[in-house]
Protein backbone atom coordinates (compact mmCIF):
# COMPACT_ATOMS: atom_id res chain seq x y z
CA UNK A 1 0.00 0.00 0.00
CA UNK A 2 2.58 2.42 0.99
CA UNK A 3 4.53 1.54 -2.12
CA UNK A 4 1.87 2.46 -4.21
CA UNK A 5 0.85 5.67 -2.64
CA UNK A 6 4.82 6.85 -2.21
CA UNK A 7 4.92 6.69 -6.46
CA UNK A 8 1.32 8.62 -6.72
CA UNK A 9 2.78 11.28 -4.19
CA UNK A 10 6.22 11.20 -6.22
CA UNK A 11 4.07 11.82 -9.53
CA UNK A 12 2.20 14.19 -8.73
CA UNK A 13 4.95 16.21 -6.81
CA UNK A 14 6.75 16.38 -10.02
CA UNK A 15 3.59 17.39 -11.94
CA UNK A 16 3.89 20.40 -9.49
CA UNK A 17 6.83 21.42 -9.57
CA UNK A 18 7.05 21.46 -13.39
CA UNK A 19 3.39 22.89 -14.26
CA UNK A 20 4.67 26.13 -11.86
CA UNK A 21 8.26 25.97 -13.35
CA UNK A 22 6.41 26.72 -16.49
CA UNK A 23 3.92 28.89 -15.54
CA UNK A 24 6.69 30.99 -14.10
CA UNK A 25 8.09 31.44 -17.08
CA UNK A 26 5.35 31.72 -19.04
CA UNK A 27 3.91 34.78 -16.76
CA UNK A 28 7.14 36.77 -17.79
CA UNK A 29 5.11 37.00 -21.49
CA UNK A 30 1.27 36.34 -20.66
CA UNK A 31 -0.93 36.58 -18.06
CA UNK A 32 -0.95 33.07 -15.72
CA UNK A 33 -4.39 31.97 -16.30
CA UNK A 34 -6.12 29.72 -13.70
CA UNK A 35 -9.65 27.84 -13.70
CA UNK A 36 -12.18 26.24 -11.49
CA UNK A 37 -14.64 24.24 -13.62
CA UNK A 38 -17.03 21.74 -12.66
CA UNK A 39 -20.17 19.14 -13.66
CA UNK A 40 -22.72 18.15 -11.44
CA UNK A 41 -24.73 15.36 -12.45
CA UNK A 42 -27.86 13.52 -11.43
CA UNK A 43 -28.65 10.27 -13.15
CA UNK A 44 -30.74 7.55 -13.09
CA UNK A 45 -28.17 5.00 -12.89
CA UNK A 46 -24.11 6.45 -11.95
CA UNK A 47 -21.87 5.17 -14.35
CA UNK A 48 -17.81 4.92 -13.65
CA UNK A 49 -14.98 6.06 -15.30
CA UNK A 50 -14.62 2.54 -17.05
CA UNK A 51 -18.12 2.44 -18.57
CA UNK A 52 -18.98 -1.53 -17.77
CA UNK A 53 -18.79 -0.72 -13.73
CA UNK A 54 -21.69 1.25 -12.81
CA UNK A 55 -23.75 1.77 -9.00
CA UNK A 56 -26.74 0.06 -10.41
CA UNK A 57 -29.27 2.77 -8.96
CA UNK A 58 -29.85 6.75 -9.05
CA UNK A 59 -26.77 9.04 -7.68
CA UNK A 60 -25.20 12.01 -7.97
CA UNK A 61 -21.65 12.79 -9.45
CA UNK A 62 -19.40 15.72 -8.49
CA UNK A 63 -16.72 16.67 -11.56
CA UNK A 64 -14.66 18.94 -10.38
CA UNK A 65 -11.44 20.30 -11.98
CA UNK A 66 -9.10 23.19 -10.82
CA UNK A 67 -5.66 24.14 -12.12
CA UNK A 68 -3.93 25.96 -15.10
CA UNK A 69 -2.63 25.46 -18.61
CA UNK A 70 -0.91 22.07 -18.43
CA UNK A 71 -1.50 20.69 -13.93
CA UNK A 72 -5.09 20.00 -13.07
CA UNK A 73 -6.50 18.45 -9.77
CA UNK A 74 -9.53 17.15 -11.00
CA UNK A 75 -11.55 15.30 -8.08
CA UNK A 76 -14.40 13.23 -8.87
CA UNK A 77 -17.05 12.72 -6.23
CA UNK A 78 -19.93 10.24 -6.53
CA UNK A 79 -22.99 9.66 -3.74
CA UNK A 80 -26.30 7.75 -3.85
CA UNK A 81 -28.91 9.34 -4.14
CA UNK A 82 -29.54 8.21 -0.39
CA UNK A 83 -26.34 10.13 0.26
CA UNK A 84 -24.08 7.31 0.68
CA UNK A 85 -21.09 7.97 -0.78
CA UNK A 86 -20.11 5.51 -3.06
CA UNK A 87 -16.76 6.64 -4.39
CA UNK A 88 -13.97 9.37 -4.57
CA UNK A 89 -11.59 10.14 -7.20
CA UNK A 90 -8.64 12.58 -6.44
CA UNK A 91 -6.86 12.80 -10.17
CA UNK A 92 -3.67 14.78 -10.52
CA UNK A 93 -3.03 15.30 -14.72
CA UNK A 94 -0.98 16.79 -16.54
CA UNK A 95 -0.50 18.06 -19.98
CA UNK A 96 2.73 17.08 -21.71
CA UNK A 97 2.10 17.75 -25.11
CA UNK A 98 -0.60 20.55 -25.85
CA UNK A 99 -0.35 21.74 -29.21
CA UNK A 100 -3.22 22.88 -31.60
CA UNK A 101 -3.18 19.26 -33.28
CA UNK A 102 -2.31 16.93 -30.78
CA UNK A 103 -2.77 16.42 -27.08
CA UNK A 104 -0.85 14.26 -24.56
CA UNK A 105 -2.11 14.12 -20.82
CA UNK A 106 -1.08 11.93 -17.90
CA UNK A 107 -2.25 11.47 -15.03
CA UNK A 108 -2.73 9.52 -11.64
CA UNK A 109 -4.73 9.42 -8.62
CA UNK A 110 -5.74 7.20 -5.36
CA UNK A 111 -9.25 6.29 -4.97
CA UNK A 112 -12.06 5.16 -2.74
CA UNK A 113 -14.96 2.77 -3.41
CA UNK A 114 -17.40 2.29 -1.19
CA UNK A 115 -19.10 -1.21 -0.53
CA UNK A 116 -21.26 -2.52 2.22
CA UNK A 117 -20.06 -5.72 3.99
CA UNK A 118 -21.54 -7.96 6.31
CA UNK A 119 -19.31 -8.42 9.33
CA UNK A 120 -19.39 -10.01 12.77
CA UNK A 121 -19.58 -7.57 15.45
CA UNK A 122 -20.57 -9.10 19.01
CA UNK A 123 -20.86 -12.16 17.17
CA UNK A 124 -23.60 -10.43 15.39
CA UNK A 125 -23.68 -9.71 11.69
CA UNK A 126 -23.78 -6.24 10.52
CA UNK A 127 -23.54 -4.09 7.32
CA UNK A 128 -21.41 -1.77 7.66
CA UNK A 129 -19.78 0.56 4.72
CA UNK A 130 -16.43 -0.66 3.46
CA UNK A 131 -13.81 1.60 1.91
CA UNK A 132 -11.57 -0.12 -1.10
CA UNK A 133 -8.40 1.29 -1.84
CA UNK A 134 -7.23 1.92 -5.42
CA UNK A 135 -4.20 3.62 -7.13
CA UNK A 136 -4.76 4.39 -10.73
CA UNK A 137 -2.61 5.78 -13.90
CA UNK A 138 -3.96 6.72 -17.25
CA UNK A 139 -2.21 7.99 -20.28
CA UNK A 140 -4.62 10.07 -23.22
CA UNK A 141 -3.18 10.99 -26.30
CA UNK A 142 -5.17 13.29 -28.86
CA UNK A 143 -5.16 13.76 -32.51
CA UNK A 144 -7.29 17.02 -33.07
CA UNK A 145 -9.07 16.35 -36.46
CA UNK A 146 -10.99 19.52 -36.61
CA UNK A 147 -12.59 22.01 -34.93
CA UNK A 148 -15.73 19.79 -33.13
CA UNK A 149 -14.19 16.04 -34.25
CA UNK A 150 -11.19 14.34 -32.30
CA UNK A 151 -9.91 10.90 -31.76
CA UNK A 152 -8.21 9.67 -28.54
CA UNK A 153 -6.20 6.70 -27.43
CA UNK A 154 -7.66 5.97 -23.23
CA UNK A 155 -5.00 3.91 -21.30
CA UNK A 156 -5.80 3.41 -17.82
CA UNK A 157 -3.91 1.16 -14.67
CA UNK A 158 -5.75 0.10 -11.75
CA UNK A 159 -4.34 -1.50 -8.44
CA UNK A 160 -6.39 -2.69 -6.40
CA UNK A 161 -4.65 -2.37 -2.71
CA UNK A 162 -6.78 -4.38 -0.48
CA UNK A 163 -6.33 -7.88 0.96
CA UNK A 164 -8.90 -9.24 -1.34
CA UNK A 165 -9.18 -8.78 -5.35
CA UNK A 166 -9.63 -7.21 -7.90
CA UNK A 167 -6.09 -6.76 -7.90
CA UNK A 168 -5.42 -5.14 -11.51
CA UNK A 169 -7.62 -3.55 -13.84
CA UNK A 170 -6.31 -2.75 -17.87
CA UNK A 171 -8.50 -0.64 -19.85
CA UNK A 172 -7.70 0.38 -23.10
CA UNK A 173 -10.05 2.34 -25.34
CA UNK A 174 -10.32 4.20 -28.88
CA UNK A 175 -12.72 7.22 -28.77
CA UNK A 176 -13.96 9.46 -31.73
CA UNK A 177 -15.11 12.65 -29.99
CA UNK A 178 -17.52 14.88 -31.74
CA UNK A 179 -18.26 18.15 -30.11
CA UNK A 180 -20.69 20.63 -30.18
CA UNK A 181 -22.53 20.25 -33.24
CA UNK A 182 -25.13 22.71 -34.50
CA UNK A 183 -28.31 21.12 -34.25
CA UNK A 184 -30.17 24.44 -34.68
CA UNK A 185 -29.31 28.24 -33.60
CA UNK A 186 -29.36 27.20 -30.22
CA UNK A 187 -28.93 23.48 -29.79
CA UNK A 188 -26.18 21.19 -29.73
CA UNK A 189 -25.10 17.80 -29.87
CA UNK A 190 -21.76 15.69 -28.68
CA UNK A 191 -21.01 11.97 -28.88
CA UNK A 192 -18.36 9.93 -27.90
CA UNK A 193 -18.49 6.73 -29.34
CA UNK A 194 -16.07 4.63 -28.12
CA UNK A 195 -14.74 0.61 -28.00
CA UNK A 196 -12.60 -0.49 -25.35
CA UNK A 197 -10.81 -3.49 -23.93
CA UNK A 198 -10.86 -4.09 -20.47
CA UNK A 199 -9.13 -7.03 -18.13
CA UNK A 200 -9.74 -7.40 -14.82
CA UNK A 201 -6.96 -9.75 -12.98
CA UNK A 202 -7.75 -13.23 -14.86
CA UNK A 203 -10.92 -12.04 -17.16
CA UNK A 204 -11.33 -9.49 -20.24
CA UNK A 205 -14.03 -8.10 -22.52
CA UNK A 206 -13.99 -6.02 -25.22
CA UNK A 207 -17.42 -3.65 -25.37
CA UNK A 208 -18.55 -0.43 -26.96
CA UNK A 209 -19.90 2.31 -25.44
CA UNK A 210 -20.58 5.86 -26.09
CA UNK A 211 -21.86 9.27 -24.48
CA UNK A 212 -24.51 11.42 -26.43
CA UNK A 213 -25.15 15.19 -24.53
CA UNK A 214 -27.44 17.75 -25.93
CA UNK A 215 -27.35 21.77 -24.69
CA UNK A 216 -28.30 24.73 -25.26
CA UNK A 217 -26.27 27.84 -25.79
CA UNK A 218 -25.56 30.55 -23.06
CA UNK A 219 -27.63 27.32 -20.82
CA UNK A 220 -26.03 25.68 -17.93
CA UNK A 221 -28.15 22.39 -18.09
CA UNK A 222 -28.25 20.11 -20.52
CA UNK A 223 -29.33 16.05 -21.36
CA UNK A 224 -27.19 13.14 -21.50
CA UNK A 225 -27.29 9.11 -21.62
CA UNK A 226 -24.71 7.04 -21.73
CA UNK A 227 -24.98 3.37 -23.15
CA UNK A 228 -22.09 0.54 -22.33
CA UNK A 229 -22.68 -3.05 -24.97
CA UNK A 230 -20.70 -6.33 -24.12
CA UNK A 231 -19.58 -7.13 -27.59
CA UNK A 232 -17.08 -10.23 -26.02
CA UNK A 233 -16.73 -10.56 -22.30
CA UNK A 234 -15.71 -13.52 -19.56
CA UNK A 235 -16.22 -10.86 -16.56
CA UNK A 236 -19.39 -11.24 -14.58
CA UNK A 237 -21.53 -8.28 -15.22
CA UNK A 238 -24.66 -7.16 -16.83
CA UNK A 239 -24.43 -7.27 -21.06
CA UNK A 240 -25.92 -3.65 -21.08
CA UNK A 241 -25.79 -0.85 -18.93
CA UNK A 242 -27.03 2.66 -19.98
CA UNK A 243 -28.56 5.73 -18.01
CA UNK A 244 -30.10 9.25 -18.28
CA UNK A 245 -28.89 12.82 -16.88
CA UNK A 246 -29.33 15.70 -15.89
CA UNK A 247 -26.09 17.71 -15.80
CA UNK A 248 -24.94 21.10 -14.82
CA UNK A 249 -21.99 22.74 -16.22
CA UNK A 250 -20.01 25.67 -14.85
CA UNK A 251 -16.89 27.10 -15.28
CA UNK A 252 -14.61 30.14 -14.02
CA UNK A 253 -11.39 31.46 -15.00
CA UNK A 254 -8.86 33.71 -13.39
CA UNK A 255 -5.51 36.02 -14.88
CA UNK A 256 -3.23 36.89 -12.99
CA UNK A 257 -0.52 39.41 -14.34
CA UNK A 258 2.82 40.19 -13.47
Amino acid sequence: MYHYLLKFLLVLLFLFQLSSVLAQTESEKTPVVRHFNGTITATSNGISIIPFFSLGRPAFLFDLSLGGERFTFDPMMRFGMNGKPWSFVFWGRYKLVNNPKFKLRVGAHPAFLFQEREILVDGKPKNVLVANRFLTFEIAPTYVISQRSSLGLYFLNGNGINPYPPDHTYFLGLTWTLNNFPLSETLRFQMTPQVYYLKVDANDGIYGTSTFTLTKTNFPIGLQSTINQKIKSNIDGNDMVWNLSLVYNFANEYRKQK
